[in-house]
């Protein structure tokens, strides 16, 4: 398999789209803490290369891991899974 394929995919929900070809994607991950075994919600903003700039807020989209676009860009968009209403 190729390493373009062997790249991280994720899946989150678009928070903003304010800057130029941009957008910020929160990615919810649910871990358990270690000594208290509680399940706890953990988000991760990341900003998102968006060549066209078709992300809207509350979008559900597919990132893929990329080359560093810059000082805070690793991802790009791959797909729109579901518009917001």
């Amino acid at each position: 398999m190729s390493d373009r394929n062997m790249r991280k995919t994720d899946v989150g929900k678009v928070v903003s789209d304010k800057m130029d070809k941009t957008i910020v994607v929160a990615i919810e991950n649910r871990v358990k803490h270690k000594l208290y075994s509680k399940i706890m919600k953990r988000t991760v903003k990341l900003k998102v290369h968006d060549e066209n700039n078709q992300c809207g807020v509350g979008d559900r989209v597919r990132i893929m891991e990329t080359r560093p676009l810059s000082k805070d860009k690793r991802w790009r968009l791959v797909e729109i899974i579901e518009k917001a209403k």
